[in-house]
């Protein structure tokens, strides 16, 4: 269980580094690249205050793949999701963890490392929130991390799906669904909702 005697949040940036080539790819792209923007925005907060930021990501099935060779083959020119791989390629000294499935905790070492960096709060972006965020969420809601999930740094392929996976980690997950920058009021809904 994470210790709450001082604050220690980590970035999750989840299956951002993405050849997008899977059914419904092409509708989530755009989204992706608005909700990456604001990611940016986050993650070079949480670099300047020394706090610590996670790639999470998909291996596609590629089981002999690595940081190295997602990067190059996301990012390759003409890959679809190339563009949002150059706005996000992760930093020499951010950790990047390799998931096989939907949760970012599953047969993963996310939770050893975020017990070594006694991280003991979360903020989750990235893609797609009814799948891949939600999936995350729930395990660390069951390993007991406080959760943020900023509705302006996630995105889905259907705006229903995006505001039904919100509401469920809202009241599920007791997740703090505020858009990024707004911390003092709570927000039913995104404004500038990327669907």
């Amino acid at each position: 269980m994470p210790d709450s005697r001082r604050p220690r949040p980590a970035l999750l940036i989840i299956d951002m580094i993405n050849a997008f080539q899977f059914p419904g790819a092409e509708g989530l792209l755009p989204k992706a690249l608005q909700a990456g923007r604001r990611i940016l925005e986050l993650r070079e907060r949480f670099r300047a205050a020394g706090q610590p930021v996670i790639y999470v990501n998909d291996n596609f099935g590629a089981w002999r793949s690595d940081r190295s060779t997602l990067l190059r083959e996301c990012g390759a020119s003409g890959a679809r999701g190339a563009p949002l791989v150059r706005l996000l390629a992760p930093h020499e000294d951010d950790y990047f963890i390799i998931k096989p499935r939907h949760s970012g905790f599953f047969a993963t070492s996310l939770r050893l490392l975020l017990q070594d960096l006694d991280v003991n709060s979360l903020v989750l972006t990235g893609v797609t929130t009814d799948i891949c965020i939600r999936a995350t969420a729930m395990d660390a809601y069951m390993h007991g991390y406080p959760l943020r999930v900023p509705c302006d740094c996630t995105a889905t392929v259907l705006a229903r799906h995006h505001e039904q996976a919100l509401e469920f980690l809202r009241e599920v997950c007791k997740a703090d669904i505020r858009p990024q920058y707004e911390e003092t009021e709570e927000a039913d809904r995104c404004d500038g909702d990327p669907d």
